[in-house]
């Protein structure tokens, strides 16, 4: 599974020349020039991608990939350190995002459709990439693999089940207006929701194919999907209680130990490291309980009026903004852009089955729950954008796929190669494609925004 963070963001980015005898040896002067001239470029692609009709975070992604990664030596067990720092932050602010009072009236609805929707989709799509690399599609191999085991397309896919609010709200900016303000946050709270949802998916598929692949031959597939069901379960359990006792404590400390604004940025951080190791030596999942606290802390009440939920993001919002980009930036970085081609055909197929086919059927069958019109279903269907978590979970994939059942030890290297091709593939297609498309579907879809929404915007 993915590592515990310990590296420090020169690691992470340039890596350590000692480690690899091949790269180049850099001073640390180098180190720091180099970081802050591509965090300024970063800071450019953001502000003027929106502008050509690109979400911010694409233009991040290919502004790693555009950089010469044979002249670095970052590594993907470095890269998964701080992966797995970035997820716990990413969504430790999800859950302070969350106010349960803007989605009063669809709450039921939008944990259907996060928890549901991910499922749903996953399957979807596991199948389609399946089909794609299987005999019957011989035309679409990826270079020395044949075709795609089953547990590596589910992999692929569960790694793929998580939609991006961050993008998906960014490019709604521009048509907000349009876009009924309920709506806007039903959007936000699946996508909310579903990050922990899609990574407790990816470890109950992970668990089925590659546990059994570490049993075969001792134990059934059905003992061992049984048993990973009863893990997965246990694991949302601990994290749903390990969150709600932390979520106390954490309100505690802000009332009582925080006597200004500027100690919050190391309080919230403590917090969600905190959460997350100890619900994870618990045996549960530690990204449900850093949901949980956050979600906790942002609906309750404070002693101090200038110090409480609100600051919280504030301080917290900046550093979000840092790990989100700077893990689009180290996947760029890590991908070479001569490895996506062999994957390519498959990628852009499974992108397209995703935006077509997986989306809109895992959102449009729970529509008898839904209190939102077919247009606004529609419209929903058709912002699932992927981003962050998807990329992290493509580090932790090359690490599982080695090790499922049935798997041909002399196509390991080139499958897990290729895996990632596709995750990469896939999320930058879905961002340019949905990104473009979807200010355009919303001003067609005609919907007619509420008064809250109108009022909310005036200046």
């Amino acid at each position: 599974m993915l590592l515990a963070p310990t590296l420090s963001l020169s690691q992470i980015l340039l890596g350590a020349a000692t480690e690899q005898p091949n790269a180049l040896e850099f001073p640390i002067q180098a180190h720091l020039l180099f970081i802050g001239v591509l965090f300024l470029g970063t800071l450019a692609i953001s502000r003027f991608s929106p502008k050509i009709g690109i979400p911010a975070i694409l233009g991040v992604l290919l502004l790693g990939l555009s950089i010469n990664v044979s002249s670095l030596s970052i590594t993907h067990a470095q890269a998964a350190n701080f992966q797995l720092l970035g997820l716990a932050l990413l969504l430790f602010y999800a859950g302070l995002k969350t106010d349960l009072a803007a989605i009063r009236g669809f709450f039921e609805y939008g944990i259907i459709l996060a928890i549901g929707g991910v499922v749903v989709s996953s399957l979807l799509l596991g199948g389609v990439i399946w089909f794609l690399a299987s005999p019957g599609a011989n035309s679409l191999t990826l270079g020395g693999v044949e075709a795609i085991p089953i547990g590596a397309a589910m992999l692929i896919a569960a790694c793929l089940g998580s939609t991006d609010a961050g993008a998906t709200l960014s490019v709604l900016r521009s048509v907000r207006r349009q876009v009924p303000l309920r709506l806007q946050h039903l959007l936000e709270f699946e996508s909310s929701v579903n990050d922990p949802s899609a990574l407790l998916f990816y470890g109950l598929v992970v668990g089925i194919f590659v546990s059994a692949g570490a049993a075969a031959g001792t134990t059934s597939l059905e003992s061992t999907v049984l048993t990973q069901i009863r893990l997965f379960l246990q694991q949302i359990g601990a994290g749903l209680v390990v969150g709600f006792i932390f979520g106390y404590l954490a309100r505690f400390v802000v009332n009582y130990l925080v006597e200004d604004r500027s100690q919050l940025l190391v309080v919230a951080m403590s917090v969600a490291f905190v959460v997350y190791g100890v619900t994870s030596l618990l045996g549960g999942s530690g990204f449900i309980a850093i949901y949980v606290t956050g979600l906790f802390l942002t609906n309750t009440t404070y002693r101090s009026p200038g110090i409480n939920h609100i600051t919280i993001q504030e301080v917290l919002l900046p550093f979000n903004t840092m790990t989100e980009i700077t893990i689009f930036l180290v996947f760029g970085l890590l991908v070479y852009p001569p490895d996506l081609i062999d994957a390519l055909p498959i990628g852009i197929l499974a992108a397209l089955g995703l935006m077509l086919v997986a989306r809109p059927i895992s959102v449009l069958m729970f529509q008898p729950f839904s209190p939102f019109s077919f247009k606004e279903s529609m419209l929903v269907s058709w912002c699932g954008l992927r981003g962050a978590v998807p990329l992290a979970l493509a580090h932790d994939l090359s690490l599982a796929i080695p090790r499922i059942r049935g798997i041909d030890p002399a196509i390991i290297d080139e499958l897990s190669r290729n895996a990632e091709s596709i995750i990469f593939i896939v999320v930058v297609v879905n961002l340019f494609i949905q990104g473009i498309s979807l200010p355009h579907l919303a001003r067609a879809l005609g919907l007619v925004p509420s008064p809250a929404a109108q009022t909310s915007l005036i200046p």
